[in-house]
């Protein structure tokens, strides 16, 4: 067998073999798949080796080599560990045994079953070697069964204790199970109880807290200045031992009685009774009236309930609270407001300008602003505390809404005589354009002023604190540039360097800019409200001198100028009051201007009737330069004279004289209008201004071919064509830089169907009058009866027209001046040959050879006087040279294709007819084409020299 290792005490097998499988076939599941666990117990005795003597199995069965191997592998897996007793043990019993001996090998035969069996039987040394080896087997099979046996007992004793263990866990999961249930139960009964406890506590609350108010109500009533008798049927109203001053005390008599009011007015049904406080209608006094009816002034309703009946008192005691707030702020403003007026007389004696912001209507209403704002500022913060839909509430807003009209009415008072006054000085000492800019710049800055006054009473305290230094910062900057203006502008510059100076833009704009980066007060609509008021002034005034002005320079001025400030005056959300103000004074110049010019125009250009002078055309053109040369032969003799002649000289030679005279020399209507039109293009909207060059630049053009009518009759009919290119080019270069499109949409109603119309509604007798339909019978009279015609107006293209009109006439009739009696010698050959036929032509008398000789040298002769008379008016009129070029081209074309057509026409008729022959067609034809050479060489020669 092969070699394992020694068994040891206590074992620990790993795994059995084949043959101890039935052994320990009730052994558990951790012993049958893993090691035993060692003997550890003390109690078990360790067996003694017994001697033991067998035949050998070997003997009776030999095994092969094999089989020996084969059970020595086993034997080999199988083996378990000795121990150090057996180990010993075998060390002295067993010297000559070399290997181990295991559970397997002791089971098998020794290895000296190998030899041969008679050998060993015959041998008495081999048989006891070999008894000996087995009984050292038998005596280790022993002991390792011996250790199986405590190992099994062993391991039967920890499977009991397992399962014990396995019971008291499961009993611990259960108690633990137990444990959560009722964790869980306490749990929820805690909640429960925590919740009755909340539940007990709020009702405690509920039923305490209409005691609390109980006594509230009957408490207070002393602070405030109010005693209930006979039960509460009579108020009486006594002085109040409450003093707003005590800010902490009195905001807290404010919060109970304010709470009293929600409580028995919201929960007691008290509202209901009594209605709301503040209801009473929609001004502050009114609503001040309906709260008072409510709370004091209504009568003791015996039916009424605990509740209602202390909501009135409750009402009572806000209404005495809220009496004193009114009495030291209101009140106060009131009175002195009155006390200024008489120290002033006002409004019979106004203040001057420069001393308004050191008079008594700024230093008063100062002294007064820091206790006023305390006290507003306790009402808006219990507006802000209660919410603006409370009961509460509603009473604040009520007085908050009184504070603010009494206040902008005192101002109002205060100041309008004088802003009026100023107003007035104003206009007398600076006329209207002076006028305008001063008293804008006065306003801006008034209200200005006025805001920063104002926040002073309203404005949250907080806020303002943090404004301050910034505000005197900017206060002090202006200060060196105020006085020295001061310095500099006399008596009426005075007048504004403190309210209202040109310089107090700049910081105004500073302090308006650092108020409104905190506080918003100044938007209130009472506020805006008086500043509108007292910036009407500018308006009154000025709409007063607007009505009498007819000039279109000052009323542009004054549109100007107001613009500019209202720009001014938007630049910060203090001064709109301001802008408002002056935008509807640019609205009035504006409508000014607009009745203006457009009178101006009818009167100048519409109902224009054009005298001699008007119509003196070359002669007007021609005026100035014999005028001057007048002028200079005329004082040649002196010395002053002559110096006088040239300062004339220069002054005409100057651009703006020579472009003046141009002006001049325009056609008096188309003057009007581009005067007029160039006036109002920055001043007007831009629809008004489009809507007036329509009408304009319509009623021009027809002048101007009214104009060239009487033109013709007095001048001729190169002087009209010319005339009217001339104004119309200038007309459309002049319009150009307007950039406007000139056109509208006319709308006419058309009656013309409606005689039909009225005639089908009487003769339908069925006819609905009082259908809410389309068939009713009205509405269908309307309809076919009226039509609306629309007419589509675009004075450009009109423009255009008529300029290129007035260039084809001027074409036509140079042609015909400069060919003279060709032209009408074409004509007649066109007339003639219109069938086809040339026979006819043939046998004309102006086709006879001889008289169209002549007429071809008449022509030639007249022809340099008539280009001479043409370069000449055109230089007058016209004064661009590529005008008159463009003009001329067309002429030289058309007087081309004529000499073409009378050269074809002389060639249709033979030689010895109508006196033609060869010679004489020759010297007509070489006229025909000198003619033409001549008049495209003086064409060329002009282009040439322009």
């Amino acid at each position: 067998m092969s070699s394992s290792k020694p068994l040891s005490a206590p074992p620990k097998m790993s795994s059995l073999s084949s043959r101890g499988v039935n052994s320990t076939s009730s052994m558990s599941p951790t012993r049958a798949s893993g090691s035993l666990p060692s003997n550890k117990n003390p109690a078990v005795p360790t067996p003694t080796r017994q001697p033991y003597s067998s035949p050998s199995y070997e003997t009776f069965a030999p095994r092969t080599a094999a089989q020996r191997e084969r059970m020595g592998r086993v034997a080999a897996l199988t083996a378990g560990p000795w121990s150090s007793a057996n180990n010993e043990e075998q060390k002295d019993s067993s010297s000559d045994f070399d290997e181990p001996i295991t559970l397997t090998s002791a089971m098998c035969p020794p290895k000296s079953s190998t030899y041969n069996t008679s050998s060993s039987s015959n041998d008495p040394t081999i048989s006891s070697v070999t008894d000996q080896k087995i009984n050292n087997t038998l005596q280790h099979t022993i002991n390792a069964t011996q250790n199986l046996s405590t190992l099994i007992k062993h391991t039967a004793s920890l499977r009991l204790a397992l399962r014990a263990s396995i019971n008291i866990a499961n009993d611990v999961s259960e108690r633990h199970s137990d444990l959560l249930r009722h964790s869980g139960e306490l749990s929820a009964a805690a909640e429960r109880l925590q919740h009755e406890e909340q539940v007990l506590t709020r009702r405690a609350e509920e039923i305490g807290k209409p005691l609390k108010h109980y006594d509230a109500v009957d408490r207070i009533g002393p602070l405030v200045g109010v005693l209930f008798k006979e039960g509460g049927r009579v108020v009486v109203r006594g002085i109040a031992k409450l003093h707003v001053d005590n800010d902490e005390e009195f905001v807290r008599v404010l919060e109970e009685i304010d709470e009293a009011v929600e409580f028995f007015g919201e929960d007691g049904g008290g509202a209901e009774v009594f209605g709301r406080p503040g209801s009473g209608g929609s001004s502050s006094n009114n609503r001040r009236g309906g709260r008072e009816r409510t709370a004091s002034q209504q009568p003791f309703q015996a039916t009424a309930s605990g509740s209602a009946e202390y909501y009135r008192r409750a009402c009572a005691l806000q209404d005495a609270a809220l009496e004193l707030l009114r009495v030291g702020v209101a009140d106060r403003i009131s009175q002195t407001s009155s006390q200024i007026q008489d120290a002033l007389k006002l409004p019979k004696v106004p203040i001057a300008a420069d001393k308004l912001e050191a008079s008594l209507v700024y230093t008063r209403f100062h002294g007064i602003s820091r206790r006023s704002n305390a006290l507003i500022n306790i009402a808006r913060k219990r507006v802000e505390t209660l919410g603006s839909g409370s009961l509460a509430a509603s009473s604040y807003e009520d007085f908050l809404t009184l504070c603010r009209n009494t206040y902008c009415g005192a101002r109002e008072t205060l100041l309008t005589t004088t802003i009026r006054s100023h107003m007035d000085i104003l206009k007398e000492r600076h006329g209207l354009v002076g006028m305008t800019r001063l008293a804008s710049v006065f306003l801006i800055r008034l209200c200005t002023v006025e805001t920063a006054l104002y926040l002073d009473f309203f404005g949250d305290p907080d806020k303002r604190r943090q404004t301050t230094k910034k505000v005197k910062g900017a206060t002090s900057d202006g200060d060196d540039e105020k006085e020295a203006e001061e310095n500099e502008g006399g008596d009426d510059a005075s007048a504004f360097k403190r309210l209202g100076s040109s310089s107090s833009h700049q910081p105004g704009t500073a302090i308006a800019s650092q108020i409104l980066s905190e506080d918003a007060t100044y938007r209130d609509a009472e506020f805006q409200s008086m500043l509108g008021s007292l910036c009407s002034a500018l308006h009154r005034t000025i709409r007063r001198g607007l009505v009498s002005v007819l000039d279109l320079d000052v009323l542009c001025q004054v549109v100007s100028v107001l613009r500019e400030e209202r720009s001014a005056a938007n630049s910060t959300s203090t001064t709109l009051a301001a802008a408002r103000a002056v935008s509807g004074v640019i609205q009035d110049a504006q409508e000014r201007l607009i009745f203006c010019a457009n009178t101006s125009l009818h009167k100048e250009v519409v109902r224009f009737k054009p005298t001699s002078a008007d119509l003196n055309y070359p002669g007007k053109l021609l005026g100035e330069k014999p005028k001057a040369a007048i002028i200079i032969e005329g004082e040649e003799g002196a010395g002053g004279a002559t110096k006088k002649a040239e300062k004339e000289e220069a002054e005409i030679n100057d651009a703006v004289a020579a472009q003046l005279r141009v002006y001049e020399s325009w056609f008096p209507p188309m003057r009007s209008v581009l005067r007029i039109l160039s006036k109002i293009f920055r001043v007007v909207e831009p629809r008004v201004f489009e809507d007036i060059a329509l009408s304009a630049v319509q009623a021009c053009t027809k002048s101007l071919k009214d104009g060239s009518s009487h033109i013709l009759r007095a001048s001729g009919q190169i002087h009209a064509d010319l005339f009217l290119v001339k104004h119309l080019l200038i007309l459309r270069e002049q319009l150009s830089p307007f950039d406007i499109q000139l056109r509208s949409v006319e709308r006419q109603l058309d009656f013309s169907e409606a005689g039909k119309a009225v005639s089908r509604f009487l003769a339908n007798r069925n006819r609905r009058l009082f259908s809410m339909s389309t068939e009713n019978a009205l509405v269908t009279l309307l309809r076919e009866g009226v039509s609306v015609q629309e007419s589509s107006v675009d004075s450009k293209r009109d423009l255009e027209d008529c300029l290129r009109s007035a260039c084809n006439d001027f074409i036509e009739h140079t042609t015909s001046s400069l060919l003279g009696p060709i032209s009408r010698f074409v004509d007649q050959c066109k007339n003639a040959s219109s069938d086809g036929s040339t026979d006819i032509l043939r046998k004309e008398s102006f086709m006879n050879g001889i008289v169209v000789k002549g007429m071809f040298g008449n022509a030639y002769d007249n022809l340099e006087s008539e280009l001479g008379n043409v370069s000449t008016q055109m230089k007058l009129y016209l004064e661009n040279s590529s005008t008159q070029s463009i003009l001329l081209k067309p002429v030289v074309r058309k007087i081309t294709r004529a000499l073409e057509e009378a050269r074809r026409f002389i060639d249709e008729v033979p030689n010895d007819e109508n006196d033609w022959d060869t010679e004489l067609r020759d010297e007509v034809l070489k006229s025909a084409s000198a003619f033409e050479t001549r008049v495209k060489a003086a064409t060329s020669t002009k282009q040439d020299s322009n």
